[in-house]
């Protein structure tokens, strides 16, 4: 009886072992979900920061374009007034302010075409500072999910408890869909 006894408790020993290495193994595969998400929550921090640091720098000059276009603009209009008037020009004297007019007329259309295709490369650039920002977004509710697993498997191992082990594979298992989902996108997930 001793020796059943002796043999029941061995089992048990082993069997806990058994059941804290294979939580251990899990928990470092936890580990590397875990710094995959970082890495790519890092890189999309970056693509944030440095995708505003672009549109920015695309707003400053699509405003440079809008100034230059304005400085042709007023003289323009200063223009189309003065040769609309009749007054005492000569002939030579309205067709040279005609030829003047026409170039600050050229010149401000085309500022204002630059413009625009500044403010498309702009509008662009913010969209993927926003991709950026959703993927940082699926990578820090991915760390968090695997941190948690990554603590419940330790108290697994503690408390030799399944259920608190089978509690973080879901953790895990979430987490892992959102490291996914953070590097694909594929999905239009929560949070």
């Amino acid at each position: 009886m001793a020796e059943e006894a002796k043999s029941e408790a061995q089992q048990t020993a082993e069997d806990n072992d058994a059941f804290g290495r294979r939580v251990a193994l899990m928990t470092a595969i936890f580990g590397i979900l875990l710094a995959f998400s970082s890495v790519g929550g890092s890189n999309a921090d970056k693509g944030v920061l440095l995708g505003q640091q672009r549109a920015s720098d695309q707003w400053a000059y699509y405003q440079g374009k809008a100034i230059r276009e304005h400085v042709y603009r007023v003289p323009r209009m200063m223009l189309e007034a003065q040769v609309a008037e009749p007054t005492s020009l000569g002939a030579a004297e309205r067709e040279r302010l005609q030829g003047v007019l026409a170039k600050l007329t050229e010149e401000e259309k085309r500022y204002g075409t630059e413009k625009k295709d500044i403010e498309a490369e702009a509008k662009k650039i913010e969209q993927d500072r926003d991709l950026s920002e959703r993927r940082g977004d699926e990578f820090d509710l991915a760390g968090v999910f695997l941190q948690i697993a990554i603590v419940a498997a330790s108290v697994a191992i503690l408390a030799h408890s399944r259920p608190i082990f089978y509690f973080s594979c879901v953790f895990a298992l979430v987490g892992a869909v959102y490291t996914l989902n953070g590097f694909t996108l594929w999905l239009p997930l929560p949070g």
